[in-house]
């Protein structure tokens, strides 16, 4: 059946995403703090509520990556200079230099997966995985 076979598939690259981006990352790195780091370095400044929006997690743990990041130096957080309240967050030099890491490893792997089929069949695979996640 379709679907038992796609699921198949979707676990098995899935699995070998998660593995390979969790060894290569390391030791300084995780795949969430990647994602945190490129949305940072979009739209930087930005408050720990704003990064909620966009990682779909819960407060709590936003507030536990970003201790993490700041502790292994990868963001500041600094206050806001006329209210107190609000807290900055923003990538180092070391951020952004794991970032671009990061990103590279993660294009790698991505590039030597597709590359697999052609050039029209990427395209493809891409424009159906977008119309499976009911994006396009």
């Amino acid at each position: 059946m379709i679907t038992e076979d796609f699921a198949k598939l979707w676990m098995k690259i899935s699995k070998e995403w998660k593995n390979h981006l969790e060894e290569q990352l390391l030791p300084h790195l995780t795949e969430g703090q990647l994602n945190a780091l490129e949305l940072l370095l979009k739209y930087q400044p930005m408050k720990p509520s704003e990064l909620l929006q966009h990682l779909q997690t819960t407060p709590a743990a936003i507030t536990t990556l970003l201790d993490r990041m700041e502790k292994g130096g990868l963001i500041e957080r600094s206050r806001d200079s006329s209210d107190r309240r609000i807290v900055w967050v923003t990538v180092t030099d070391h951020g952004r230099n794991e970032a671009k890491r990061g990103t590279e490893i993660r294009d790698a792997f991505l590039r030597e997966a597709l590359d697999r089929i052609s050039s029209h069949n990427q395209q493809l695979l891409v424009y159906l995985l977008g119309k499976v996640a009911n994006a396009g």
